[in-house]
């Protein structure tokens, strides 16, 4: 039996397909935890969504930005972007189906040691307060007013966290740290504009995984997201947004009994998505 976690599969269904049969993954031995965006710039969205949902049981996934993103332009919360490929899903007959799925999908777990989250971590949080504060989201895309919810989520204030922070700006700093930060300063503000590799951060601002102190820095944390990152010689932390969409690869990594076991495994990807 193999456990193991893959990053942004980003709508590459084929990509998916190569890489479980890559790996050699049976449903009825091994486990899969995907990172999140799941969906969207590739080409196969609805197959990507199809095959994950059949998998129930053996594959379990993190909700990213794109898949946010899916479910506030079902809501009419946000205009599809022209780089969008979601349309198929948003057609589909059991299209609120497909949405129900996605939109009750944790935002953090923790497997075998290892933290999963689909962008990031602040360093004020330890990892039980991650996982606290990601359930508070879970169970409002989860009620009867998860509508509600998604027109309030977008923006990127407050920028930093507060334990007195409240309603939707807490909810707001929670999905951004979660699903998309990559830069921050050493006091925890957000920095969103900065896309590039953790080489060329702004001044002022770190990956954050570099922060010091972080309070999750005892626990090893996998993360999508971030396919610009490059490598870090880093053990607590493993990034596999390895740029599927991008004509770069998609990834797996077979947990081994401790950190340093992890076995990584990648098939090579035709590129899905032209930049802009």
């Amino acid at each position: 039996m193999s456990l193991y976690l893959i990053g942004d599969v980003q709508g590459c269904d084929d990509a998916l397909d190569r890489l479980l049969a890559h790996i050699g993954f049976s449903p009825s031995r091994d486990t899969l935890y995907l990172l999140g965006d799941l969906v969207n710039r590739g080409p196969a969205s609805l197959q990507v969504l199809r095959r994950l949902m059949a998998l129930e049981g053996s594959a379990h996934c993190l909700l990213g930005n794109h898949d946010l993103h899916l479910l506030a332009t079902a809501h009419g919360v946000r205009k599809p972007h022209r780089n969008d490929t979601l349309g198929d899903i948003l057609r589909a007959p059991d299209r609120q189906t497909l949405l129900d799925w996605v939109r009750t999908r944790p935002l953090a777990l923790q497997v075998d040691g290892w933290l999963l989250v689909h962008a990031g971590v602040l360093p004020a949080w330890d990892v039980a307060q991650t996982l606290s504060l990601a359930r508070e989201v879970e169970r409002e895309l989860r009620s009867a007013d998860w509508g509600v919810f998604l027109h309030n989520m977008y923006g990127n204030r407050p920028d930093s966290w507060d334990d007195g922070l409240r309603g939707y700006d807490r909810l707001r700093v929670i999905v951004n740290a979660l699903t998309r930060l990559r830069f921050c300063s050493v006091d925890g503000v957000m920095e969103f504009d900065t896309k590039d590799s953790a080489a060329d951060a702004p001044a002022g601002f770190m990956p954050w995984f570099e922060v010091p102190g972080r309070r999750t820095a005892g626990t090893p944390v996998a993360f999508g997201h971030w396919s610009t990152l490059g490598s870090t010689s880093r053990s607590d932390v493993l990034p596999l947004d390895t740029g599927c969409v991008w004509g770069g690869c998609l990834t797996a990594a077979r947990l081994g009994a401790v950190p340093g076991q992890t076995e990584l495994l990648s098939i090579h990807c035709p590129q899905a998505q032209q930049p802009g």
